[in-house]
């Protein structure tokens, strides 16, 4: 079977309606419930379930809605899932029932915590939950001799990162940038986050994302501090100055996507906002557009990773090192139109769709990339502090 053409898809993992639960979903779920109770932090060489893989060739992959390939004639159909069976003989039970990272960590930790399956052999969350759970050790360190191609192909501003710094407990799958994002039919340019919180024309025209991490690292960057290796009191500043925005009307909102909608129709003239999003809206109407701030973008990932007492880690490992072929990973950029993870890519997704393979927000240049950070990894009484004080403000 060969990989079929590709065309966009009309929305994105991160045009899922996710970040207006968000609040909810902290006092639902309890946002910090099991990171500081006793017994919660288990060794994960102490949950490692028998691996099946050699007698039993499936695995159950959880991830979030509308974050991977269709075909064209038929949604129900993902050339790359299929292909990665013909190869392999490995069936694979794809879940889209992530919806919200602090959703999904309510189902599943009184599980983990308690050492039991979830019945999944891979999960896909965000680098900060993906954190989390390494914090706790309930995920299981992967084998490199199994990921030759992670080995090979991974872009180096995504090796050692500060939560996994040998690469040892996760694998991007896709990548992306938080930045500023604005409509050309309603007005000009917004290069700065001061820009976006103070200029005169925006005001109460500019909604911020509800993700602390996203909207904090600008805010963070902006005054000239670095977000991965921040001070409370460089966090005390930066949020007075979102304080001080929303205190004047100058901020309408905070939202999770459904920013997108409100700015493609010029409800909103410019707000903090995801790089594949705007990409999608860009399709549509090109002076809506994504600006890299002068300071700099935060980068974030979605990641694979094993949970413990998976029952199939070396099939998630032939799954994750698939999907790190360049002309695979090339196949999945073209649909979900986020930061593509797999060096080589680029070159193969010219011969797909030859646009999306100049476009920076998906190949960004190393300048781009040299001026990202990554939100620095917190401890519990750090997530506890930062996020109730973010929540505070953005009225959740």
């Amino acid at each position: 079977m060969s990989l079929l053409s590709s065309g966009r898809s009309g929305a994105s993992r991160r045009t899922v309606l996710r970040g207006a639960a968000a609040a909810g979903a902290l006092a639902a779920t309890g946002v910090f419930a099991g990171c500081g109770m006793p017994g919660t932090r288990r060794d994960p060489a102490e949950c490692r379930a028998p691996d099946r893989s050699g007698s039993d060739r499936r695995l159950v992959v959880s991830n979030w809605p509308l974050y991977i390939d269709v075909s064209e004639d038929d949604e129900s159909i993902r050339p790359t899932l299929e292909l990665f069976t013909e190869r392999t003989g490995i069936s694979v039970s794809y879940q889209e029932d992530i919806n919200d990272n602090n959703e999904f960590f309510g189902k599943v930790r009184n599980q983990l915590s308690a050492c039991q399956p979830i019945d999944r052999d891979i999960v896909v969350l965000t680098d900060w939950m993906a954190a989390r759970l390494v914090r706790l050790g309930w995920v299981q360190p992967l084998n490199p001799g199994a990921l030759p191609n992670v080995t090979a192909n991974l872009l180096d501003s995504l090796r050692d990162r500060p939560w996994d710094s040998d690469n040892k407990y996760a694998v991007p799958w896709q990548t992306g940038l938080s930045g500023i994002a604005y409509n050309g039919n309603v007005t000009s340019e917004v290069r700065s986050m001061d820009e976006l919180l103070t200029r005169p024309d925006l005001r109460g025209k500019v909604t911020c994302l509800s993700e602390m991490r996203d909207t904090m690292g600008l805010l963070l960057l902006d005054q000239g501090s670095d977000p991965s290796n921040f001070t409370e009191q460089e966090f005390t500043r930066a949020l007075d100055k979102l304080q001080a925005a929303v205190d004047n009307g100058h901020v309408r909102r905070f939202t999770g996507n459904d920013y997108a909608q409100e700015l493609a129709k010029g409800d909103i003239a410019a707000c903090v906002a995801w790089s594949g999003d705007v990409i999608q809206l860009n399709f549509e109407d090109e002076k809506v557009r994504f600006v890299p701030p002068d300071a700099g973008v935060m980068l974030w990932s979605d990641n694979m990773q094993v949970p413990n007492e998976a029952t199939h880690q070396r099939n998630a490992e032939k799954f994750m090192n698939f999907y790190y072929e360049p002309a695979v990973a090339a196949e999945l950029a073209a649909w979900v139109n986020y930061i593509c993870p797999v060096k080589g890519a680029q070159e193969e997704m010219a011969k797909i769709d030859p646009e999306l393979a100049e476009n920076p927000l998906i190949f960004p240049d190393e300048q781009v990339l040299a001026g990202s950070k990554v939100f620095m990894p917190l401890n519990e009484a750090e997530e506890r502090l930062y996020e109730e004080q973010f929540q505070q403000v953005i009225g959740a």
